[in-house]
């Protein structure tokens, strides 16, 4: 009846893990680069308000017809 006898040790678990290195002029400048391509999502060309008049222009001209 062996089962509840300690027969194994604990042992220390090994991983190899090396700690990466923490540069703060790196992280500025990824941080300033990730809010200047938000920046520029943001922005509408002018294609795009362009074409959403346009839209509107013929949604408003089809109701006045219609209505």
């Amino acid at each position: 009846m062996g089962l509840f006898l300690p027969n194994k040790k604990a042992r220390i678990k090994k991983f190899s893990y090396e700690p990466r290195y923490y540069n703060p002029e790196k992280e500025e400048r990824l941080k300033r680069r990730m809010r200047i391509k938000g920046r520029s999502r943001r922005r509408r060309s002018a294609a795009g308000i362009l074409y959403f008049g346009l839209l509107f222009a013929m949604v408003l001209w089809i109701y006045i017809k219609l209505g």
